[in-house]
């Protein structure tokens, strides 16, 4: 039976004896223990050789070299077959494709930030140790914050491997260029050892210079050194060492660096990342869906804050730049002005000479933008104007709300509430909470050159904390503190120092970036601590992976520029499930919910975070793949196998499935999912092979995942409307055609002083507001089928005037409303609304042009007239197309009465009219009006509803009528403009001499005989 983790009794949390607060570790997280036998199975059936010198060579007749000067090194005693059946029984048990030969000793962990990846590989490294006596690991790492991350990580996770690991001596280091003689000691120790080095501090060999004299520029590494006699990476290659690459997507992401992995000869490689670009021999996988499900991780919400109606300056953002063919081209987004005076946000492609004047369709705030010149240079892209001296750069964005101090103020204010919220929660449990400010310029947190060296989000920050505890809601958090200087002391800032000790920004690539991290990591349990009267974090950008915290609770990124920053690095920081005082992990989506407070509307952060999974991780949301059953249990019938232990069903068979989907045409050959699919899981009909029907359940559940929404238009349900040709024919119908068929022109008569006085009180009615932010929080809820969103609580925030130009106003409205400048400075004179004119410019010209076309609709209702013309509706007309509809939108039709031999409806009140139309006996005929039968309005055309023969009780009297059906029977209930269209399809029937009487808006038959009546 294989080495596994499974076997070891541990204590669920191991602690070590000291004061404060620390960590504890779960030494029996089962998806940290799979991963953990993943690696160690590899090497079933590898003797243990605590004590043996190894220069393991692939050669077995170098084995017995004699190189002992060097060092004592790990040998693999298997061979590559033997290597390949351990990999196929350990991806068989994890459900993953088996892998048909080994092209290298690269195997690779998929794991989702959070979820223990460096725990995992750690103790993966002791597990080695103790099973097969391999003693030389490295842990390569991308960057100095991941290197600083992992070190804190051996630090505090030291007492928890010596209690679970009692007789295993070890030594651990960072591999510092000015302290060669642990290199020496790595080698020659005979106890385990761990170095953890930068790809940086190996990347430059000789190799790499053609010429002698830059040795030099190589890494001291790869340099000799008259100490050890020769260059340091000999010895780590004479070792053998296990190497764990840590985020391999930056380390080995050029040849070079691959060619660096390869020089310290490793024994194999254990490639550990959420995000993997090369997948060579997968070994495990907890992609960020499953580990959201299985509530590895937190749970996200996202708050967003979006403003309707403020488009008062130019706005503008540089999408992208193109130079592959001419002329150069680049796609920018602008406000373009539709035809009915509204504005709306689009992309539009332009080139050198494109005047945004006319590509905003002569909106007058983009007066002078014309493009002088279009730079595609990478990393450099931008756009500049010919008579502006401004230059936009690729991703940036002008003229937009996001970018003024008022909205960072909002989202500094939303990150206090939603932290205090959180605080009256968690807090009784011992948990403290922590917020992060992402930011891109120090200086907006630490300003040198203002007396008291705060920077503008400092103050803002230290205002709106101040403010927000003075709410009885969080009464109960300050009863017995002192909240005078408190705003001065909950926040801090993490960033880097130039050598005259003053704050600059990071770039994560210079030593005192180092010392930044070193000093986040060590901060790092303080933090955690309520004696740490620290819980707001401001650092920047460059933050973005290496560091996390389990307590963050809020993450909010504050930037000037459009943030560099991916949807995945930003909720990375926070993803962690929380600790108490005591360092345990707490579990429950009840408590450990991140909320992001992102400068994107929340729909737009929902749809990006769902194309970085599909793009990084490969997941093909709402598609079936090839190992999408791979992972379902089945009962294990291996005799040998006493503990009945399930198994995963495995990638071989769950390829049998998909194939038969596509077979069946449940799929397309991508795996895209056909309706056909969709209906059979609807209505339980699925087909699978024999062989699988015991999985049935299994198979179903994980296609509705995938499927989503199976609210369908199910193709079969789709049903063509015949005419009933005896009704069609019938004397009755055509009779009640003859009524109705005629079309009608209207005429309008108002005077210039009617429609000022409309046009005035139409005004008045509104006062335009100042622009208004609307808060949104959404929670995400991740699927196979997709990542969705669904609102969970709005705030609206009035935003402070901002400094806006003024547009024209006569020019403006006199261009959308063809109104006469006389006639609108009397209106808006009248009218006394010219303050709310400042206060949104745009908005005030939008809804001025709907007030003035409201009020011509009101003076065209009291003087318009219908005339009848010599053209009606041909009755044949009824047999031209087709026309369709579907069983849950659609009611069969009394034979004898109905032109159609179903009702196709829109609403619960027509299918009603529609039965009872059926059964009564007073009704002869009747016709559900088609699209094509419409009258002509000023407010656009309207197509009654319902075409009536209806016979009085007496029996002696036929009524022709034309029926609406609305959800009411009261005309004034409606929407002004439904009710003008009534109006109008009143007088049009009017105007047809003895033609059908037209009954306007009713909700049921009774209503419609009371109104005979």
């Amino acid at each position: 039976m294989p080495p596994t983790t499974a076997n070891i009794s541990a204590p669920n949390s191991l602690t070590r004896p000291q004061k404060g607060m620390h960590f504890q570790f779960d030494a029996n997280q089962p998806h940290q223990i799979r991963a953990i036998d993943a690696v160690v199975n590899v090497f079933e059936g590898q003797e243990s050789h605590q004590t043996l010198f190894s220069m393991p060579a692939l050669d077995p007749l170098q084995q017995s070299a004699n190189i002992s000067d060097l060092g004592i090194g790990n040998r693999l005693r298997l061979l590559d077959e033997e290597l390949l059946s351990n990999v196929q029984r350990i991806q068989r048990a994890n459900g993953l494709p088996l892998a048909t030969k080994l092209p290298s000793r690269d195997f690779t962990l998929e794991m989702e930030t959070g979820t223990g990846k460096t725990y995992v590989y750690l103790r993966s490294l002791f597990e080695l140790n103790k099973h097969y006596g391999f003693t030389k690991f490295m842990i390569v790492v991308p960057s100095l914050a991941i290197k600083e991350g992992v070190l804190k990580f051996l630090e505090i996770s030291k007492s928890h491997f010596q209690t679970l690991y009692e007789n295993t001596p070890y030594d651990y280091f960072v591999y510092n260029s000015d302290k060669l003689t642990l290199i020496r000691q790595f080698a020659t120790s005979h106890v385990m050892q761990i170095m953890v080095i930068n790809i940086d501090a190996f990347r430059k060999s000789l190799k790499s210079f053609k010429d002698s004299d830059k040795e030099t520029s190589a890494n001291i590494i790869h340099r000799y050194h008259d100490k050890m006699q020769g260059e340091p990476i000999e010895f780590i290659c004479a070792t053998n060492p296990i190497v764990i690459i840590d985020e391999p997507q930056s380390v080995a992401n050029t040849e070079n660096s691959a060619k660096a992995i390869a020089s310290l000869n490793p024994l194999c490689t254990f490639r550990y990342s959420a995000t993997h670009k090369d997948k060579h021999t997968m070994l495990y996988k907890l992609d960020s869906i499953d580990a959201y499900q299985q509530g590895l991780v937190k749970q996200i919400e996202v708050a967003s804050l979006t403003t309707e109606n403020d488009h008062n300056k130019a706005y503008m953002k540089l999408l992208s730049v193109d130079n592959t063919k001419a002329p150069i081209t680049a796609k920018i987004e602008i406000d373009v002005g539709q035809k009915n005076g509204d504005v709306k946000r689009k992309a539009v492609t332009v080139k050198k000479g494109t005047d945004l004047f006319e590509a905003s369709k002569g909106r007058a705030l983009y007066e002078g933008y014309i493009i002088r010149d279009i730079y595609c240079g990478k990393g450099n892209e931008y756009i500049d104007f010919t008579n502006k001296e401004y230059t936009l750069r690729l991703g940036e964005a002008i003229g937009d709300y996001r970018h003024d101090d008022s909205y960072k103020r909002l989202q500094i204010r939303i990150t206090i509430e939603e932290h205090l919220k959180k605080e009256l929660r968690l807090t009784p449990k011992g948990i403290k909470v922590l917020s992060l400010f992402f930011i891109d310029k120090v200086k907006n947190y630490r300003d040198y050159d203002a007396p008291d060296q705060k920077g503008k989000y400092a103050h803002i920050f230290e205002e709106e904390y101040t403010k927000a505890i003075q709410n009885p809601e969080y009464t109960s958090l300050f009863q017995e503190v002192d909240t005078t200087t408190l705003a001065q002391e909950v926040h801090n800032g993490y960033f880097s120092q130039d050598k005259k000790g003053q704050i600059e920004d990071t770039t994560g690539k210079k030593k005192e970036d180092e010392d930044t991290y070193a000093l986040i990591m060590k901060e790092k349990e303080k933090l955690l601590s309520f004696d740490s009267k620290v819980k707001f974090i401001f650092s920047h950008s460059a933050l973005k992976e290496g560091w996390d915290n389990p307590n963050v609770f809020q993450i909010c990124t504050l930037n000037e520029t459009t943030s560099t920053l991916k949807k995945r690095q930003e909720i990375g920081r926070g993803l962690r499930l929380c600790v108490n005082q005591k360092g345990e992990r707490v579990t429950g989506a009840d408590i450990n919910t991140l909320t992001v407070i992102t400068n994107d509307s929340y729909e737009d952060f929902v749809k990006d975070l769902q194309k970085e999974i599909e793009d990084e991780e490969g997941i093909k949301f709402g598609e079936v793949k090839p190992d999408s059953f791979a992972q379902i249990l089945i009962s294990n019938t291996n005799e040998e196998d006493s503990n009945g232990q399930e198994l995963p069903l495995g990638s071989e068979c769950s390829k049998k499935i998909y194939d038969h989907l596509i077979k069946k045409d449940y799929i397309t050959d991508e795996g895209k999912i056909l309706d056909t699919l969709k209906v059979a899981l609807k209505d339980d009909t699925l087909e699978l092979p024999e062989h699988y029907a015991p999985y049935r359940d299994a198979i179903t559940a994980t296609l509705k995942k995938i499927a989503g929404d199976l609210n369908i238009k199910n193709q079969r349900d789709k049903r063509t409307i015949k005419i009933n040709e005896a009704v069609f024919k019938s004397q009755e119908f055509i009779e009640l055609w003859d009524k109705i068929k005629f079309k009608t022109h209207y005429e309008v008569d108002f005077t210039t002083e009617t429609l000022i006085k409309e046009c005035v009180k139409e005004l008045k009615e509104y006062t335009i507001s100042k622009p208004q932010l609307h808060g949104t929080v959404a929670k995400v809820e991740m699927e196979k089928s997709a990542i969705t969103s669904k609102v969970d609580r709005t705030t609206t925030y009035t935003q402070e005037v901002r400094e806006y130009s003024l547009p024209n106003i006569l020019d403006e409205l006199q261009n959308q409303t063809n109104l006469k400048r006389q006639t609108i400075v009397d209106i808006l004179l009248q009218s006394g609304q010219l303050e709310s004119f400042k206060n949104n410019p745009q908005l005030f010209l939008k809804e001025a042009r709907q007030a003035f076309q409201r009020a011509q609709q009101t003076c065209f209702m009291k003087g318009i007239k219908y005339k009848k013309t010599g053209d009606f509706y041909q009755q044949e007309k009824f047999l031209e197309g087709e026309l369709v509809g579907y069983l849950d939108k659609m009611k069969k039709a009394n034979e004898k009465k109905s032109v159609y031999d179903h009702v196709v409806y829109d609403s619960e009140v027509e299918a009603n009219f529609a039965g009872e139309l059926n059964n009564s006996t007073q009704v002869k005929v009747y016709a559900k009006l088609p699209s094509w039968f419409t009258i002509d309005t000023p407010l656009g055309t309207y197509n009654p509803d319902w075409a009536v023969l209806f016979e009085k009780e007496d029996g002696q009297e036929y009524l022709y009528l034309v029926v609406e059906t609305k959800g009411t029977d009261n005309v004034e209930d409606l929407p002004p403009p439904q009710q003008k269209k009534i109006e109008c399809g009143k007088k049009h029937f009017e105007a047809l001499e003895k033609g059908a009487k037209y009954i306007e808006a009713i909700k049921s038959f009774k209503g419609l005989v009371a109104k005979i009546n």
